[in-house]
Formats: C-alpha cells, sequence, structure tokens
C-alpha cells in the first residue's frame, strides 16, 4: 500500500512523541513491503531540534506552507491506498479536506492526543487540527488512547468506526554507566503531571540523598524544585532511549492528569523501558491492566511511600519483574504488531475494537504518551 500522512513531526522528536511513534511504524511498515509519505511542515521550533530527515520506510516531505505543499500533496493522494490526518497537525483542516476529496482509498484520523482533544471540547475551546464537521467523514478514526475515549469519539465528534492504535517498543541495547541511576523519570515538562512527579520523584530524593535519580526531558521551568541528587537532562535523543531504559534501577511513568482521566492511555515509554529490562513504577490509571499486571509485571504507586518500598525491594524480585514485562511487551508491544493492526484497520479485514476493551485488548504498534 501507498499511505500518505499529514502530521506533526516525524523529523524532530523534541518536546513530543510523535516523532518517535512514527518513526516505528513506518520502519515496521517498509519492512512489509508498503511505501509511507509523510507531509511536515518545516517550522523553525522543529527545524532547530532536527533529529534527522532519512528514516527507514518514511519518505519524507518537508514543505514551507500548505500553499507550497498542495500540488505535491495532490498528486501524492492521487494513488495513494489511504491517506491519514493526525491531531496536532498544523495544516490539519486542509489536509483532512484535500484528503476526504482527493483520496481513492482509506481517509483516516489519528487522534494521538485524544484526551486533550476531547478535554478541550468539553472546555469549549476550539481545536484547531479538527475539520470543522468533526469526523463523521472519515472512514476511519485511529486513537492512541483506548476504553471510554473511543466510545467520546463516536459520540461527540461523529466517528463512524474506531480503533485504538497505542503504543511500541525499541531495540534494547546494553546498559550504559552515563545513564545508570536508581530511578529514571523520561518525560516531556507538563503541568498537569507535576504534582504527580515531585510526590513520586522529587520527595523520595529527598528522603533518599545517596540515591541517584534523573529527570529527562525539555521544557522544565526555572522554579521546579530540582535536589542535589537528581540530575537533569534537558533532551535524550531516541537513538539513546534504549540506554536509559537498560541503565535504570527503576523507571518511573507518570501520566498526564487529562490522560489518567480518560485511562487506557499506555505510554509509548512504558513498552520501551520493558522491552530494555527495566523494572518499572507507574501512577495508576485505568486500562493499566490490560497491558500489564500489577505486581507481576509492573509496580503501581500512588504516594511517595510506594516508591521507597520499590527502591528497597530486592533486586532478585525486580528483575523478575522486568523479565515478566519485557517477555510481554516483545509478545505483544513491538513495532511490527502495531503495523499489522495498521494494515488490517486500513484493509478492514479485522473488527475494530469495542468502546470498552476487553480485559487485554489486542494492542500492537511505537512511540510516547
Amino acid at each position: 500500500m501507498k499511505i500518505v500522512v499529514f502530521g506533526l513531526t516525524v523529523s524532530s522528536s523534541w518536546g513530543n512523541g510523535h516523532a518517535t511513534l512514527w518513526r516505528g511504524l513506518a520502519r515496521a511498515l517498509g519492512a512489509m513491503g508498503h511505501e509511507l509519505v509523510f507531509f511536515e511542515r518545516d517550522v523553525p521550533y522543529y527545524a532547530g531540534h532536527r533529529d534527522g530527515t532519512k528514516f527507514l520506510g518514511c519518505d519524507l516531505r518537508l514543505y514551507a506552507d500548505w500553499d507550497a505543499a498542495l500540488p505535491e500533496a495532490r498528486r501524492e493522494l492521487a494513488d495513494a491506498d489511504a491517506a491519514v490526518v493526525t491531531s496536532y497537525c498544523p495544516d490539519g483542516v486542509p489536509a483532512s479536506a484535500l484528503s476526504l476529496e482527493h483520496c481513492p482509498g482509506a481517509r483516516v484520523f489519528y487522534d494521538m492526543d485524544t484526551p486533550i482533544t476531547l478535554s478541550r471540547l468539553e472546555a469549549g475551546e476550539p481545536v484547531p487540527y479538527l475539520p470543522p464537521g468533526g469526523l463523521a467523514d472519515f472512514d476511519l478514526v485511529l486513537s492512541f488512547t483506548g476504553g471510554p475515549a473511543l466510545d467520546a469519539l463516536r459520540t461527540r465528534l461523529g466517528a463512524r468506526s474506531v480503533s485504538p492504535l497505542y503504543g511500541a517498543v525499541h531495540h534494547p541495547v546494553p546498559a550504559e554507566d552515563r545513564f545508570r541511576a536508581d530511578l529514571v523519570y523520561l518525560g516531556t515538562y507538563a503541568a498537569d503531571r507535576r504534582r504527580a512527579l515531585e510526590e513520586l520523584l522529587v520527595e523520595p530524593a529527598k528522603r533518599m540523598p545517596l540515591r541517584r535519580f534523573f529527570v529527562c526531558g525539555a521544557l522544565y521551568p526555572d522554579d521546579f524544585p530540582w535536589q542535589p541528587n537528581v540530575r537533569r537532562v534537558p533532551h535524550v535523543a531516541p537513538h539513546d532511549h534504549p540506554a536509559l531504559f537498560a541503565s535504570a534501577g527503576l523507571s518511573l511513568n507518570v501520566t498526564r492528569g487529562t490522560m489518567a482521566r480518560w485511562g487506557w492511555c499506555p505510554s509509548g515509554r512504558l513498552f520501551e523501558a520493558a522491552a530494555c529490562g527495566a523494572p518499572q513504577i507507574t501512577d495508576a490509571w485505568d486500562g493499566l491492566e490490560a497491558f500489564f499486571e500489577p505486581g507481576r509485571e509492573i509496580l503501581v504507586a500512588t504516594t511517595m511511600q510506594d516508591v521507597l518500598a520499590a527502591l528497597a525491594t530486592p533486586r532478585a524480585e525486580l528483575d523478575a519483574i522486568a523479565r515478566a514485562a519485557r517477555d510481554r511487551v516483545l509478545a505483544e508491544h513491538t513495532s511490527a504488531e502495531r503495523a499489522r493492526d495498521f494494515v488490517a484497520a486500513l484493509g478492514g479485514d479485522r473488527p475494530t475494537t469495542p468502546a470498552v476493551p476487553s480485559a487485554r485488548p489486542p494492542a500492537r504498534f511505537e512511540g510516547e504518551g
């Protein structure tokens, strides 16, 4: 198949998980013999933090503005088997109109930020990447979030066919001394997870001054309560993620408030860290049990005391948790599995997932949350 995507970015992973996800999916689709053409507006913010322009399985088309992209986009759509417009695409509205009119194949909207989309709608705020008429005209709507959010896409935005497409893993690599720490957190700063991050990382760091903690990610404000034993790493490039996770004594996941509210929102970092053999501790959210078994494949924390207990857990026990999670992720949550689900959803040869998945839904795709 030839798949044309209009998205946020694939060239820069700075401050977002979209790029990592699409790189993994493109690589897997290319290995299956499919062609992916990705249109990305060349904006200064991402241009200044670009990881590359050539990726396996991805034909990247950078463009200055929509008028400049229009002739080429129309040509590529003319023989496309599928057109995909994603959330946060800076030209989402005209790209949707063009895809709906000119793509002879499946017309797809992929909401990679569904809780944010739904929260803005509830608040009466504009959602600039959504078409004015909602999503009823698309043949398929994919979502990075499952569970009740899928039903909300139907009722609030008119989606006719919906299916989740979650994150997936990278290839594990050996640990590296430059990343060794007792507890590692990887994530862009977000105000709605600051309180949880302070509770689950900063407070434990205060009480364990001889332990080493990492906070890796962009956009942290100057007033964040850094501690002497908390190392700040402004950005870890995707090719260094495996080394970071492989070196972690424990990897922490903190979910954004809007994501946790809807549930069924596994960050791609959860799958990535598990594949690299890192034992993990996460905040609690609905649907977690569909992806990892608490206590056997992942630890769950609601307070600082839970983190302190995890850090005091014998190494052999943590290693057993890490092995169980790795086995499950490599069986169910690889980019190859996600690509197969993606192709199946486009071809319509597999029923879409119901609004509230069963206890262990088919989760198969690469990226963050």
